[in-house]
């Protein structure tokens, strides 16, 4: 569930069946109020075209609509005694276009799609701030993905690093707390080629934020520091000295950053 604000209203996005759906209970308070956001949309549901957006909406994305039922409300829709909510269309056409959710976050939500046509009974301004709004939305949340994704890259490719320390810089007859410390300056010598510190140097630099440097590093630099951990992990099997590897590693970084910075036109991914 997330919340985007469009023309200073916060609108409910909720990932239903792994689909995004749109508060148009929210949606519809904008324009009177949340007293009377349930009126709004029952006078939206019962006009004549409503019902054939809505069906068509079905009938290309729903197997299942019943579409002889969707022909009854079409051909009352229109009349002066027409009525209908959002949850007799559900019930009656089984369509999955709009849900009906009780409790707490309850209200009228309705596929992108539909919630984008309901826009234009609020206004057209408030259907293009919504447009635009849900997709920075979606672009925020890839963001996200991608950056997760190089994070958990950067995990499995730790992974190799700290296999490549075990093999061949950590003696057989080695107290736990010894091998963590080669562990943790093996991690240092990333850091440092990378980020230009230690793990402590940051803490100190950083005390009120949790995780570590890596938490808070750009898509950026996490490319680039898996590539430098599989690197590293040649550099120790082939014996080379740790501080030829840094001086190595660092050459490797500025290089890599830089080209990554070009490809991105000079903006930094960050989380």
């Amino acid at each position: 569930m997330a919340k985007i604000s469009v023309l200073n209203t916060d609108i409910t996005v909720l990932n239903y069946n792994s689909h995004d759906y749109i508060s148009l209970t929210d949606m519809a308070s904008a324009k009177e109020g949340d007293s009377r956001a349930a009126d709004i949309i029952k006078n939206w549901i019962r006009n004549r075209y409503t019902i054939e957006f809505l069906g068509t909406w079905e009938m290309i994305h729903n197997p299942g609509f019943k579409v002889v039922e969707f022909d009854h409300f079409r051909k009352q829709a229109g009349l002066p005694s027409f009525v209908l909510s959002a949850s007799e269309w559900i019930e009656s056409t089984n369509a999955i276009g709009i849900v009906v959710r009780k409790g707490r976050y309850g209200g009228t939500y309705a596929y992108k799609d539909i919630a984008f046509e309901f826009g234009t009974a609020i206004s057209v301004p408030f259907k293009l701030y919504l447009i635009e709004e849900f997709q920075r939305l979606k672009e925020q949340e890839q963001a996200q993905i991608g950056w997760n994704a190089k994070r958990e890259l950067s995990k499995i490719n730790y992974r190799i690093h700290t296999d490549a320390i075990k093999q061949n810089l950590i003696p057989q007859e080695i107290t736990p707390a010894q091998a963590s410390r080669i562990y943790a300056n093996e991690a240092d010598v990333l850091n440092m080629a990378l980020f230009g510190m230690t793990a402590l140097e940051w803490r100190d630099k950083h005390p009120d934020l949790k995780g570590n440097i890596r938490d808070y590093a750009s898509i950026n630099e996490l490319i680039c520091l898996s590539n430098m951990e599989s690197l590293n992990a040649v550099f120790i099997q082939d014996g080379i000295p740790q501080r030829e590897r840094l001086i190595r590693l660092n050459r490797i970084a500025i290089q890599q950053m830089q080209v990554l910075e070009d490809l991105t036109g000079g903006r930094k991914l960050l989380k």
